[in-house]
């Protein structure tokens, strides 16, 4: 026989408290921070920070397309393979059919891989045209 176990509002508490506490220490640590710590503003530290390169030129240089072209790719095959994933868990109980329509999945798949090989979409190389 099953029991129902039912939550009361009285259950939560300990999770708020828990909250509270997390979200007081965070304020009280940025609020310790600004007031304790140095106030040295320099040019150097007011200068925006780009992963430690220097700034040179202008940032609306346009992308090569091939870089667009690569992230969709990789997108596309890796959101397919995620499909696998529940196929290998409940490979047993899918039997043959299981199998035989997993292997028409990758069939379409790779030929579409293929296909994009054959294109030349990996080939990073400028053509001469």
């Amino acid at each position: 026989m099953q029991t129902l176990v039912i939550s009361t509002p009285q259950d939560y508490i300990p999770v708020a408290i828990q909250a509270v506490v997390a979200l007081a220490f965070v304020v009280v640590v940025i609020i310790a921070s600004n007031l304790l710590g140095p106030k040295r503003k320099t040019e150097e530290k007011l200068k925006n920070f780009e992963c430690g390169i220097e700034q040179v030129g202008n940032a609306r240089r346009p992308y090569s397309v091939k870089y667009f072209l690569i992230a969709i790719l990789f997108v596309l095959f890796d959101v397919e393979v995620i499909f696998m994933y529940p196929w290998a868990v409940n490979f047993r109980t899918l039997g043959a059919f299981g199998f035989w329509e997993m292997m028409v999945f990758t069939i379409i798949l790779l030929a579409g891989f293929l296909y994009v090989l054959l294109k030349g979409a990996f080939n990073w190389q400028k053509r001469e045209e």
